[in-house]
């Protein structure tokens, strides 16, 4: 996690070079062909608008497995896309969602490269499910992407009728406990 927050400011054109470069933060590999955007995924019944303004969720579950959850918004172009609209919403510990509150749920807006981050849990499995965090990402004056992300090696991901390769979190130990790498394309 330090090292994705430390990265310094690089001019969008020189984001794509970088990133190719950059050993512990890989490019999105839809990116690199500069044509497919990240794959869609529905919301699920557990989706409640309005959710706080907040990256920090770990709080909200603290005997949870801690995860920085983290990327960029691109273009299809490969370019970072500063303002986006990201959102999250996932299950907890036991496997349930907040119904009621906005536990486990927050959004953000990308930072001038692009970056966004949450501090939370890995959700627990659930009856029909693989583990997964859900996602809504919206740049600057366009659609909404709503997806999932899934997590690698889950023995449910191969019976998960939503699961897909192209959705799984790039997923390391670090000095700073589990960082998990997603970019998504828009």
């Amino acid at each position: 996690m330090t090292a994705f927050l430390t990265l310094p400011l690089i001019e969008g054109t020189r984001m794509r070079a970088f990133a190719r470069d950059a050993s512990e933060l890989p490019l999105t590999p839809a990116c690199d062909d500069g044509d497919e955007l990240t794959l869609e995924r529905e919301a699920g019944p557990f989706f409640r608008p309005n959710s706080p303004l907040n990256r920090d969720l770990y709080s909200d579950a603290p005997g949870g497995e801690r995860i920085t959850v983290a990327g960029f918004v691109f273009d299809n172009r490969c370019r970072p896309i500063a303002g986006s609209l990201v959102e999250i919403w996932h299950a907890d510990e036991k496997g349930d969602y907040d119904s009621v509150g906005f536990r486990l749920r927050g959004h953000q807006f990308t930072d001038a490269q692009g970056r966004w981050w949450f501090n939370t849990i890995i959700p627990t499995l659930y009856p029909g499910r693989t583990r997964h965090f859900h996602f809504k990402v919206q740049r600057p004056g366009g659609r909404v992407l709503t997806t999932q992300l899934y997590f690698p090696g889950e023995a449910r991901n191969a019976g998960d009728r939503l699961f897909d390769e192209a959705l799984v979190i790039d997923i390391k130990q670090t000095g700073d406990g589990k960082f998990g790498r997603f970019d998504f394309v828009t």
